[in-house]
């Protein structure tokens, strides 16, 4: 222990020897530590926080493709600080102030690229960080850039729906006149090929349409045949007149006469107006009896009364032959348009071809045609939403704010590392030195150094004028000593000052 403390007193006894060499590092490195600290800049920092949030009168779907409001707002944060909107920012505040060129500009929007950053706090809420030399300035850029962000995005959305819509007008008007030059090849084929062949379509359609006519044609008539044939068999089987007293017995004609009659009395019985196509139709087949019964005999005897069963059948069977009569004309006119068809693609198989590829062609034009007009619609209907309300809504939460203090460098601290690293540096050089001009200022190190015993040690004797001399460099050395903390303190003031006069 007595080793320790004697080494620790040699030690203390070298620095203080050298005392003078210790003040002068130490006022060295302080005032070389303080300058650099003096030529720092300051950089103060400016938030505030932002609500970005997509609103739009528009449902949530539109061209079947969800709306993916994350990557929207991703994309906002994004645009935010970009050239554009930086470039604006420069101009815009007192950083015009600091340019002259163009490459000026660029600088400075490369500068205030590193100085800006935005960071996502919540889902819709961004934290704006602007770092700049002053504390105003710093300010105004953050204000700068938010105002700068919601006209752009405010003006850029209705410009971006205008250039749409000038856009889909002429692809519009495009496809239109592509449309009619389509329309109107195809009418000239109709003209040409199949002005004369019944249906609609192409050739192959209209056969098809044909024999499926054909078919139902052929079921109707075979159905019809089966009913004639049955009521010619009831017929078969029933007396024409009732035996009884002798009277005069109609024809058929006279029959079907009157079995007409009754039904268009049954029909206006019914409130079917004159008008009606069953009472129109009765009349017509009235007229063509009414002539047939006059072409009749009046009349014939009989032993017997007319059968009414009997003359209903008549009846019966004539519209039964009508039918059956209708039905077969209508049988030989599709047949023979089906003739008449297979006859024009057996002829010139290159027209069905051809029509079918005009069709194909007009129907590619019309669907989009039909695609870009009802895109057209929807962007027509999201300007005039956007006329109306903003697509992003960009609310300030907490205001650009004014920084008091630098946030870098820390000056304080700074200050107060380079004291006492002067400090150290003093006592360490002092210390330093008196390794290397060694000295034995024990009798002990003597012994040690020399190997021979010492004999006995002289102490300093000091004289009064050595005396008030030694005394007198004591106070200019506490006085220069004492000058080191109260220059530290000055400068304290003096940052506390600046901060003020920045703020």
């Amino acid at each position: 222990m007595n080793g320790i403390y004697d080494e620790a007193r040699i030690a203390l006894h070298a620095v203080w020897t050298r005392r003078w060499l210790a003040l002068g590092i130490a006022w060295a490195t302080c005032v070389l530590g303080w300058l650099v600290v003096s030529q720092m800049p300051s950089r103060y920092t400016s938030t505030a926080r932002v609500l970005i949030q997509m609103n739009t009168l528009l449902p949530q779907q539109m061209n079947g493709v969800p709306t993916d409001t994350t990557r929207d707002i991703t994309s906002v944060r994004q645009t935010m600080v970009s050239a554009v909107n930086l470039e604006k920012v420069v101009r815009g505040t007192d950083l015009a102030n600091t340019v002259s060129s163009d490459r000026d500009v660029a600088d400075r929007v490369a500068s205030l690229a590193l100085a800006i950053k935005v960071d996502a706090q919540q889902d819709n809420v961004f934290g704006l960080t602007t770092t700049m030399s002053s504390p105003r300035l710093a300010q105004q850029v953050t204000q700068k850039l938010i105002d700068v962000f919601v006209d752009g995005n405010l003006a850029g959305d209705r410009r971006s729906n205008t250039q749409s819509l000038a856009f889909l007008d002429q692809q519009l008007a495009q496809r239109q006149q592509q449309l009619q030059d389509a329309e109107a090849k195809r009418a000239d084929f109709q003209n040409r090929y199949l002005g004369s062949l019944p249906g609609a379509g192409s050739v192959s359609d209209r056969i098809g349409a044909s024999r499926a006519q054909m078919a139902q044609v052929d079921g109707d008539l075979a159905a019809a045949q089966s009913s004639l044939a049955a009521v010619q068999g009831q017929m078969a089987g029933t007396q024409a007149s009732l035996p009884g007293a002798g009277g005069v017995t109609g024809g058929p004609a006279r029959a079907r006469l009157a079995a007409i009659q009754g039904q268009l009395a049954d029909a206006r019985a019914r409130g079917y107006t004159e008008n009606h196509p069953d009472v129109v139709a009765l009349k017509a087949q009235l007229s063509a009896a009414t002539g047939a019964a006059r072409s009749e005999p009046a009349g014939v005897a009989g032993g017997g009364t007319p059968n009414p069963l009997y003359l209903s059948l008549q009846s019966m069977l004539a519209d039964k032959q009508s039918q059956v009569a209708g039905l077969r004309i209508k049988k030989a006119q599709l047949q023979a348009d089906l003739d008449q068809l297979n006859a024009k693609l057996a002829g010139d198989p290159a027209v069905a071809a051809e029509q079918g590829q005009i069709e194909r062609d007009y129907q590619v034009l019309k669907d989009q045609y039909d695609q870009l007009l009802a895109q057209r619609e929807q962007t027509a209907l999201k300007g005039q939403a956007q006329s109306q309300t903003d697509r992003v809504r960009f609310s300030v939460i907490d205001k650009p704010t004014l920084p008091r203090a630098p946030t870098a460098p820390n000056r304080f601290l700074l200050l107060t590392a380079v004291l006492l690293l002067g400090a150290g540096a003093g006592v360490g050089g002092a210390f330093a030195m008196g390794k290397l001009r060694t000295t034995f200022p024990t009798q002990a190190r003597l012994e040690k150094a020399a190997g021979l015993p010492v004999i006995g040690s002289i102490g300093e004797v000091v004289t009064r004028r050595q005396s008030e001399d030694r005394a007198k460099k004591l106070k200019l050395f506490l006085g220069g000593a004492a000058a080191l903390p109260a220059a530290y303190v000055l400068l304290l003031g003096v940052e506390l000052l600046q901060r003020g006069m920045a703020a």
